[in-house]
């Protein structure tokens, strides 16, 4: 297809397509003349990531790069593959200091782990985001005991199954890896929005005068 195409069936403007292939975020199309190339579906496919990426997660530009070149490295497995790539995407700052507050919510984090029979990665920024959000509950003196944690890892648990097996169904190892992100960005706000409708829900039948 040539760009017009490219930017009807993806609904991106071909100003902004340019602007991808210049960053680096799309692969150039074939070039059929000194000033026209075509594009296949693998371009409209990883034009959708990109927009997933840009307009939907708000990722940076240079983000969204660091991201897409971690997926197309075939030099590694394909489980260190997805690892990179999302841990590529955005993550929460990291604790600034490691005073006793941050210490507690260490070992806090490592029990909540085991309790749930995962393996324990420190560098891994999710972890390091988790440490970050306990250490803020401690210090505001809300509940966050391991068993109070445990059916929020117990839920992340059944979730993280559920979204690795729908990236099973994808047939190809770059789509599965390029799933893997566009899962990650697209379905936290709707995990995020499904909380916080069932609290409202939960608030309402719990809260509710019986009068």
């Amino acid at each position: 297809m040539r760009l017009a195409e490219l930017s009807e069936r993806s609904g991106v403007t071909t100003a902004t397509i340019k602007y991808y292939l210049r960053e680096g975020l799309l692969p150039p199309g074939e070039r059929i003349s000194a000033t026209q190339a075509e594009y296949g579906e693998e371009h409209l496919r990883r034009l959708r990531l990109v927009r997933a990426l840009v307009q939907v997660g708000r990722i940076p530009v240079a983000t969204a790069r660091e991201v897409l070149t971690a997926i197309d490295d075939d030099r590694t497995d394909q489980l260190t593959r997805i690892g990179t790539a999302v841990a590529a995407l955005p993550q929460p700052a990291p604790p600034r200091r490691r005073d006793e507050t941050v210490v507690t919510a260490e070992a806090l984090a490592g029990e909540l782990q085991r309790r749930l029979g995962w393996r324990i990665v420190v560098n891994n920024p999710a972890h390091q985001a988790l440490v970050t959000a306990l250490a803020a509950l401690l210090r505001l003196g809300y509940p966050c005991a391991v068993e109070q944690l445990l059916p929020y890892g117990t839920a992340a648990d059944g979730l993280a199954a559920h979204e690795i097996a729908l990236i099973g169904e994808f047939a190809s190892p770059t789509t599965q890896l390029e799933a893997a992100v566009a899962l990650t960005v697209l379905y936290e706000p709707v995990l995020l929005s499904l909380r916080r409708l069932a609290q409202a829900e939960a608030a309402t039948r719990q809260l509710r005068d019986p009068s």
